[in-house]
């Protein structure tokens, strides 16, 4: 008997986790990604000795990694290692105020506790609540594919429901732990990893403050990129077949029926089974046809994006003492940039601004002696994006970081490049050149979310964070595994 033949547009972790899983199954696998290399969003590149992760910097969950690898009946240790960081992140709230995080559960509630009474009791009872609802999630929820209203009703489903606040408000949760405005942000900032602002996400994604405060931060020796480059290889040894530099312009269909797609260059490839792992909305508003999509035009207008960046990759020919290997400048104003990013969008006048710097603990990512940074600042998505706004913000940029670890850095920069919207629009088809995919608002949460499979063609599939179970690697890698075991008639 034939083998069918699956069609996956896209590469990122998604594509790459469906792609292993199918192909382990027997079916014939073949990917065909726009740019010239895997991992999406999740791509690299090298200058003068130094190497950028494009995208993802944060190595959490790790547990949903290992776990896919044993599917494969493989080790992940045999495709990439990891190393706990400790501190996790270093926080400024000023240039006088400048604080470690550790990765101990104990030591964070002495720091809780020195800047409010009874806060450190107070942190380990959050922390005991985000880790059940993340036990629960993980167990309950978050591997469903959540094709229609029955999957709710199950009693089970129903009563973890209200254990997970599905309904509540994210800030007013954590208000009822920690009133002072420093801890807030030392809680709040994760519910970003969801692209989602503290005061509009459900009181439920608190569980992911678990994988912070006790789950650990973790590093990919290598960087985040040995992450893509292992599941790469996962799917290569599966017998999955990879097409780069190869853009889709359009999934044919027949009927109710995807037969195959339409490359840029004019090849048609035929298929039994599409999966889209572009972005949602550039697969329903270019690769499609308008009577076969989910969503329509006017609908996309009113969803809620995740955020976009303006990142600037950065290479230094010395070292900064100062710096952490994350961290975080909290020193702004802080509900005021969540209103310029999702109330009433404008390029923030006083932004929020991270830092990832890898060659503090990877010596392979710079030069020795010299400091590879990863600046990224949220902004709203469909802003306008021109070099003379970039400018200003690296001069943002700079001028703090020189103030607040009292080196030198401006002139001895060797490698500089920015990347915001239009890069995002441009290289991942993003809509609104958004960063992350649809926010996982509580209307955009679960059933509410862009659905897995498309209503009108039976063969046609998405996987990403454009759908369940939303933003994030793991989450992304998680869709994909649902999106296989539905093609393999396990998760129906």
């Amino acid at each position: 008997m034939q083998k069918q033949k699956v069609v996956i547009i896209g590469a990122g972790i998604a594509a790459l986790s469906a792609s292993a899983l199918l192909a382990n199954k027997g079916y014939e696998v073949e990917i065909y990604e726009k740019n010239d290399q895997p991992g999406g969003k999740a791509r690299v590149f090298s200058d003068n000795g130094f190497t950028f992760d494009m995208g993802p910097s944060w190595y959490m969950m790790p547990e949903v990694f290992d776990d896919f690898f044993e599917l494969l009946g493989k080790n992940r240790e045999d495709y990439y290692k990891l190393e706990r960081l400790d501190p996790s992140y270093k926080v400024f709230f000023s240039k006088d105020e400048q604080v470690d995080i550790p990765d101990s559960l104990d030591e964070q509630a002495e720091l809780f506790e020195s800047y409010e009474q009874g806060a450190g009791k107070k942190l380990k009872e959050f922390a005991a609540i985000s880790k059940e609802k993340y036990d629960i999630a993980l167990s309950e929820f978050i591997y469903k594919p959540y094709n229609s209203f029955t999957e709710l009703l199950n009693l089970k489903l129903l009563k973890n429901v209200f254990k997970l606040n599905v309904f509540g408000n994210y800030h007013k949760e954590v208000t009822k732990y920690f009133q002072n405005e420093k801890l807030l942000k030392l809680i709040e900032w994760e519910i970003t990893f969801i692209g989602c602002s503290p005061y509009n996400a459900p009181g439920m994604y608190s569980l992911i403050n678990h994988a912070g405060i006790e789950g650990g931060i973790w590093y990919p020796d290598g960087g985040m990129t040995s992450v893509i480059q292992g599941f790469y290889k996962l799917a290569k040894e599966q017998g999955v077949k990879f097409f780069f530099n190869h853009p889709a312009q359009k999934i044919i269909t027949k009927d109710d029926k995807a037969t195959g797609i339409k490359l840029e260059d004019g090849t048609e490839i035929n298929a039994d089974i599409v999966i889209s792992n572009a972005d949602y909305a550039f697969t329903e508003q270019v690769l499609l046809s308008s009577k076969n999509t989910n969503i329509s035009d006017k609908n996309w207008q009113k969803m809620v994006m995740s955020p976009s960046t303006l990142l600037f990759f950065l290479g230094v020919n010395k070292e900064i003492p100062g710096l952490k290997h994350h961290n975080y400048f909290f020193d702004t104003q802080w509900q005021q940039h969540f209103i310029d990013v999702y109330d009433k969008p404008k390029w923030p006048d006083d932004p929020m601004m991270y830092i990832c710097n890898p060659s503090k603990t990877d010596s392979n990512v710079a030069p020795n002696g010299s400091e590879n940074l990863f600046v990224l600042i949220p902004i709203a998505p469909g802003l306008e994006d021109t070099e003379e706004i970039r400018e200003k913000y690296f001069e943002y940029v700079i001028n703090k970081l020189e103030l607040y670890t009292g080196e030198e850095i401006k002139k001895n920069i060797v490698v500089k490049r920015s990347y915001a919207v239009k890069d995002f629009e441009k290289d991942y088809n993003a809509y609104k050149g958004n960063a992350f995919g649809i926010a996982n608002t509580l209307f955009q949460t679960a059933i509410f979310r862009p659905g897995i499979k498309n209503k009108k063609i039976n063969n046609l599939f998405y996987a990403g964070s454009g759908t369940n179970p939303g933003v994030g690697l793991p989450t992304s890698l998680i869709s994909g595994q649902i999106v296989a075991e539905i093609i393999g008639g396990e998760n129906v």
